[in-house]
């Protein structure tokens, strides 16, 4: 454990800062409720500057062990690409097991999907922007391993002010073999096998 920390020190984020952006967690300060814990915004130093952010704030009794949370900062550092959602830094203080993200500020694509104010052409971006984060993930000629994100769907799409488009949620996802079909298991334990 303590080389990992190490090996990612320029991520990690003091409790004590991540609790005066959150007013302690205040509910007030809540974005989302999730399966694995609540999410909050609030404004901190980060390994990328200073700016509003997303943090996950995991909940042990939801599944999410240790190895896991380590394995999704393994993964989410090594993933940069405009059209997804940034691992900015990580907490594990005590009990406490945090992960600091951009934050969207329009929130999830799922709530204007129904919405007049959305043109077409909005819709259109956002379609692109999505696949360019899924291509990112999913192509194997890049510098990175490939990932299959498992949760495709518009509420891991998040949106930012100027309605960029950006895949979420993919930390808990499967690696892709080039030569085989790649089985991906999804957070709610459904298998669906992909042919890449």
């Amino acid at each position: 454990m303590d080389t990992f920390l190490q090996q990612f020190q320029h991520l990690k984020i003091q409790l004590e800062d991540i609790i005066a952006a959150t007013d302690n967690f205040n509910d007030d300060n809540c974005i989302g409720r999730g399966g694995f814990g609540n999410v909050y915004k609030g404004e901190l130093s980060h390994s990328k500057g200073r700016s509003m952010v997303a943090i996950k704030r995991l909940d042990r009794r939801h599944g999410q062990g240790i190895p896991e949370f380590l394995k999704e900062i393994t993964t989410l550092s090594s993933y940069s690409q405009e059209n997804l959602i940034s691992l900015l830094g990580f907490c594990y203080q005590g009990d406490e097991m945090i992960l600091v993200y951009d934050y969207a500020s329009r929130g999830s694509l799922d709530r204007y999907l129904n919405s007049p104010h959305l043109t077409w052409l909005q819709r259109l971006k956002i379609c692109l922007d999505a696949a360019e984060g899924l291509r990112y993930l999913h192509d194997p000629r890049g510098a990175h391993q490939r990932l299959i994100h498992c949760d495709v769907k518009s509420a891991n799409i998040l949106l930012d002010d100027n309605w960029n488009g950006k895949v979420s949620d993919f930390g808990f996802i499967n690696n892709g073999s080039r030569k085989r079909a790649a089985i991906g298991y999804c957070h709610h334990g459904s298998r669906y096998p992909w042919v890449l």
